[in-house]
């Protein structure tokens, strides 16, 4: 047995699944004797320590050494069990660590529970046990008892890493933030002095809505740690929420050069840049973080996305070049090379880099714009042909490659051909709402509305609130049929769930209009359109200024919707019906 013991007290430092340990001590805290038995630590070359196997029973020993058997069947459930025996057994903190490894990789919650409550049964005051035993309570979704564990690590002089835990709460529902909120309250007042905590508070202050009593909490903690840099970073993100825009790029510019090893500050300070059309102070802020992170690959596909906006192609090129090559963001990279190649007029080029994406969010797009390229150039059934044969091999995507098959169909004008995809697909996956719709505006285009409203209905029964479709049949029974009522309450529906949307506000505008309603038309028309002036709304809008009598307004949309879409069929139709061609 002795024999044995030696044996596997190696091969338990490369226990499948189980990454190696840091010191097993907590930082901050002394050993302690472990309870009946030998504690003897040898250090082994990969700096992990490990118990004298002598200190084991052979009970414990089995236990072990079966468990690492099993591991390395991929038996990983009797490993666990096993270690997690073993741990109960011997009652020794490194196995006691190994096996809550083991746990955590299995996601196994009893597995956890078990071995935390060991763990502080043999160690009370150990960080990484209290540690261990909050992780357990939060995922139980008992916040209380998860701070008790942190407070308790503060308590015993230790990193509680309240933060994180605040900064988990954006996950949570809105009544566990606010308990959290009101929880993390209660300690602030226990441990007024911990900056951590009232950082923590203010971001839950903010995570709930509210950023002015975040900045509030904030301040006075700011003014007395100057240098508390995840302060800063919330500071800054406030002033923005609160529409402090320049004060907020302002700050960021100071303290990024106060801290320029502060990736998270200089991140969001590029990132604010972004957002305040400032794209070449972007990406030279991208560019000074790359500086001195160089491997951080998701900064350079970043200053690659912001370099194509500003048209410094090269400076792009290189970067998605970089990535590639060192095969990271490669699926981003093709898609981004794609776009560059289309710019520069080299559709070919482009083809090929948008069909070397084969997985990821870009996917999609990637082959609905390499099909709508082979289309342009002629010869759309080749790109058919492809998104079929991508059906065929990878029958799992079937349904999404149906939809991009009829919108390539419908893009170009084979609607005969489109109808009879959306009708296939339909076959096959009666559930899915883009398709149905898709169908549903074919059948409209086509004059058949009985079966347009027929799919509109499907769908309001699979999702009685999708305000796509209860708009969608609105309009349709507004323009086609004289049940006006009918299609007023179905837009009011729309509305009601998405009241800034221009769409929903064009057809309440045209609803009331037909009903006669001119001038309630003409407020959700003027609505509409000053959210997005296209031609179909702009000839609605000038209808129904035209018919109140201000013709010469009624022009002027008229012709900014000729300017955006001159050959759009109902801007046209309303033209000549009213005899107003001549703009």
């Amino acid at each position: 047995m002795r024999r044995t013991a030696l044996i596997f007290a190696t091969s338990l430092l490369m226990l499948s699944g189980c990454a190696s340990l840091d010191n097993p001590g907590d930082s901050g805290e002394q050993p302690r004797p472990q309870p009946d038995r030998a504690t003897s630590v040898p250090q082994t070359a990969t700096g992990t320590s490990v118990t004298d196997e002598a200190s084991f029973t052979p009970e414990v020993l089995y236990l072990l050494l079966t468990a690492e058997i099993a591991a390395q069947r991929q038996q990983y459930e009797v490993t666990l069990a096993n270690y997690v025996e073993a741990a109960q057994q011997s009652r020794d903190t490194g196995v006691i660590r190994r096996a809550m490894l083991i746990a955590e990789s299995l996601n196994s919650q009893r597995g956890q529970e078990v071995l935390a409550n060991t763990w502080l049964e043999v160690d009370p005051v150990s960080h990484d046990a209290h540690r261990a035993q909050a992780v357990v309570f939060l995922r139980q979704g008992n916040l209380e008892r998860a701070l008790f564990h942190l407070e308790e690590i503060l308590k015993l002089g230790g990193d509680a890493d309240f933060d994180s835990l605040a900064a988990m709460g954006a996950r949570l529902p809105p009544d566990q933030q606010q308990e959290l909120l009101i929880l993390y309250r209660q300690l602030g007042e226990r441990h007024p002095a911990d900056p951590e905590l009232r950082y923590s508070q203010a971001l839950l202050e903010n995570l709930s809505g509210e950023p002015e009593l975040a900045m509030a909490t904030l301040a006075p903690l700011m003014a007395e740690e100057q240098d508390f840099q995840p302060a800063l970073v919330l500071w800054a993100d406030l002033l923005f929420q609160t529409g402090q825009q320049d004060e907020a790029l302002l700050y960021l510019q100071k303290n990024t050069r106060r801290y320029p090893a502060n990736l998270q500050l200089g991140t969001l300070h590029a990132r604010m840049l972004v957002n305040a059309g400032e794209l070449q102070a972007a990406q030279d802020e991208f560019g000074r973080l790359l500086d001195r992170n160089p491997d951080a690959h998701s900064l350079r596909l970043s200053r690659a996305l912001v370099a194509i906006e500003n048209k410094e192609t090269d400076v792009a090129r290189e970067d998605l070049r970089h990535l590639m090559a060192q095969g990271q963001h490669v699926s981003e990279a093709l898609f981004y090379m794609g776009r560059i190649a289309e710019t520069e007029g080299d559709p070919d080029k482009a083809i090929t880099f948008y069909e070397q994406v084969t997985e990821g969010n870009h996917f999609y797009p990637a082959l609905s714009r390499a099909s709508e390229l082979r289309a342009e150039s002629g010869d759309p059934m080749s790109a058919v042909e492809r998104i079929v044969s991508l059906r065929e091999s990878s029958p799992q995507q079937a349904e999404s490659l149906w939809l991009i098959e009829v919108n390539l169909l419908l893009t170009e004008n084979l609607d005969e051909l489109a109808l009879e995809s959306a009708d296939t697909a339909l076959r096959d996956f009666p559930d899915n709402q883009r398709l149905r719709y898709a169908r549903s505006m074919m059948h409209e285009r086509a004059g058949d509305i009985d079966s347009a409203e027929a799919d509109l209905r499907k769908m309001l029964e699979l999702q009685p609130d999708n305000p796509t479709a209860l708009n969608a049949l609105g309009y349709i029974l507004t323009v086609h049929t004289d049940r006006l009522d009918e299609a007023l309450a179905l837009i009011e529906q729309a509305l009601a769930l998405e009241p800034e949307n221009p769409a929903i506000l064009d057809s309440m505008g045209w609803a009331l209009f037909r009903l006669g309603e001119v001038d309630a038309a003409i407020s959700y028309l003027r609505q509409a359109f000053e959210k997005e002036p296209d031609a179909e709304i702009a000839a609605h809008y000038g209808e129904a200024l035209w018919v109140s009598g201000d013709k010469n307004q009624a022009r002027v949309i008229w012709k900014l919707g000729m300017e955006a879409d001159p050959g759009h069929p109902v801007l046209n139709e309303t033209l000549e019906r009213l005899g107003a061609k001549d703009l």
